[in-house]
């Protein structure tokens, strides 16, 4: 596996004015591997934007390197890093704490009567956010941690928090325009099951994978 970050040149607006919405994104994500469009052979390729001081990134994760070249294409020049995932993954292990961040598309199904396949529809509230997320750790190989957040009189114990929550706009080929619910987590976290917490890692969490949804990334915590 592959980790790839490039600042992307928002000070240029002629050269960034093709992406106004999440396929304008997910079809640079997807050019930027042209030996996977060659041979027709395809891999999920995760993926998220993020802004850290002031400056906006796309953060790539695949299994196979991009093409640097291709990866500045809406880039800063000389901002484009790829480096192999597989040995920060091999020094995971059960118990350690991490800090985390993700960003994700909290859903549920509502049932229809009559019907088979349920209705997708978005969590809107807080509170239903955070409880999407806590439903979900067990099973994804890790438990979420209290920790302690500096507050106005007193410090607030809290597990994680939400710092970002939008409703940016999905262009598909046919069909009218959606908008899809993003929310982006930070927190901390123990791993309970390194083996699938690993695949958690590498596969996603929750849906719109394609559209920038699902990646979890982890530090260490001091």
């Amino acid at each position: 596996m592959y980790l790839s970050r490039v600042e992307i040149d928002t000070k240029n607006r002629y050269k960034t004015r093709d992406l106004t919405h999440l396929g304008a994104f997910h079809n640079w994500v997807e050019q930027s591997f042209p030996k996977e469009l060659a041979t027709g052979i395809r891999h999920r390729h995760l993926w998220r934007l993020d802004t850290l001081a002031g400056k906006q990134y796309l953060l790539v994760l695949s299994e196979t390197a991009p093409d640097a070249d291709l990866l500045l294409t809406y880039g800063v020049p000389g901002t484009a890093v790829t480096k192999s995932y597989d040995p920060f993954l091999s020094r995971l292990q059960d118990g350690q704490l991490m800090q985390f961040r993700l960003t994700a598309n909290p859903t549920h199904t509502i049932s229809r009567p009559g019907q088979k396949q349920g209705r997708v529809v978005p969590h809107v509230t807080i509170a239903q956010q955070r409880q999407w997320l806590a439903d979900r750790a067990e099973k994804s190989g890790f438990q979420l941690v209290e920790q302690s957040i500096v507050g106005t009189d007193e410090d607030v114990k809290q597990v994680f928090d939400i710092v970002g929550r939008d409703w940016p706009m999905l262009h598909r080929k046919t069909g009218r325009g959606v908008r899809l619910s993003r929310v982006t987590f930070e927190g901390l976290l123990r791993i309970s099951d390194v083996a699938v917490f690993k695949q958690t890692l590498t596969s996603g969490l929750g849906r719109e994978k394609a559209f920038g949804m699902g990646l979890m990334t982890v530090i260490p915590e001091d």
